[in-house]
């Protein structure tokens, strides 16, 4: 049963939610169905229109002044209307200011970190999946608005370069690991087929971890003759 004093403090994400009071009323009744019973005083509500992502929150900043001049304790509907950001929650902590999550009431602090991880995590696969959806929708020829189907498109294509660089250098060292091994087999005047057969022998697998052929050994040598030639 809680007692003592609050403020609460109710987040929305956007303009038209703060407007139209979407999301607002579900956090005011979690509050109210916490603070029922008991001796508590609301002594204010803090509503702020602010992405969760962002760390300089002045309406967030002005309910922790209040609380600490009050002696109150900050009350939210879920952990997440304070922030998705670890380090941002551990200011929190860190900053004299008392606090509960309606949706975890006798969460300690390490459940808070704990938790708030969880949300960052969540946070960052849901990025990921929107900008795997934009991306499948530009593959579609779906057009997109703004600049983010660039953006994306580029750093697409970073990723795919910099995956590209190190298959490369993967190949490379594997092609130096292989070189004496198919080398040394070779000389003992062994044809393409008996190589291969020299090296499933030896339990040595090609790199998609499959059986040697013949070919896959000329292909191995003609790799290795290329990367010579280019060095």
């Amino acid at each position: 049963m809680a007692s003592g004093r609050f403020l609460s403090y109710l987040r929305v994400s956007t303009a038209k939610q703060g407007v139209s009071g979407l999301g607002i009323e579900a956090q005011r009744a979690a509050v109210d169905a916490y603070l029922n019973g008991g001796k508590w005083k609301l002594i204010s509500e803090v509503i702020e229109v602010e992405s969760g992502k962002r760390n300089d929150r002045p309406a967030l900043k002005d309910a922790l002044a209040l609380c600490r001049l009050h002696n109150a304790v900050l009350i939210v509907a879920k952990l997440d209307r304070l922030s998705r950001n670890v380090a941002f929650l551990a200011t929190l902590m860190e900053s004299g200011v008392e606090f509960v999550a309606c949706d975890f009431p006798t969460a300690n602090k390490l459940t808070l970190h704990i938790m708030a991880a969880v949300a960052e995590n969540e946070a960052s696969m849901i990025s990921k999946r929107t900008i795997d959806a934009l991306t499948a929708a530009k593959a579609r020829g779906v057009r997109l608005g703004g600049d983010r189907a660039g953006m994306i498109a580029s750093q697409a294509s970073k990723g795919a370069l910099a995956s590209a660089q190190v298959r490369r250098a993967a190949a490379l060292k594997r092609s130096a690991d292989l070189l004496p091994v198919i080398t040394a087999i070779q000389a003992e005047g062994k044809s393409l087929r008996q190589i291969a057969s020299v090296l499933n022998e030896r339990g040595i697998r090609t790199a998609r971890g499959g059986d040697w052929s013949g070919a896959q050994v000329l292909q191995a040598l003609q790799f290795t003759e290329f990367k010579n030639l280019n060095r």
